[in-house]
């Protein structure tokens, strides 16, 4: 669902970064900033710049997590069902 302001800060980053696999237009757009992309990278890469994070594209926010096994732990059992 796209803005219905544009958004500013964290919460433009926030939303960059939802949107970012989808590609520069779209994340533009439900971002706020229609089809001003010009504006939408220079606002994003301020807000990121605010909190310390430097970006040359959107594509820098697409961070890809690896999944992890969360089969973790010893198991412990019996040798046999007789010898408990």
């Amino acid at each position: 669902m796209a803005a219905k302001t544009r958004l500013e800060g964290i919460e433009l980053i926030d939303c960059a970064k939802a949107n970012a696999k989808q590609g520069l237009a779209e994340a533009t757009r439900l971002c706020g900033y229609h089809e001003n992309i010009p504006e939408f990278q220079q606002q994003l890469q301020q807000a990121c710049q605010q909190i310390g994070v430097e970006i040359s594209e959107l594509s820098d926010l697409i961070t890809d997590v690896p999944v992890v096994s969360l089969e973790t732990g010893v198991q412990i059992a019996p040798d046999t069902e007789s010898d408990l």
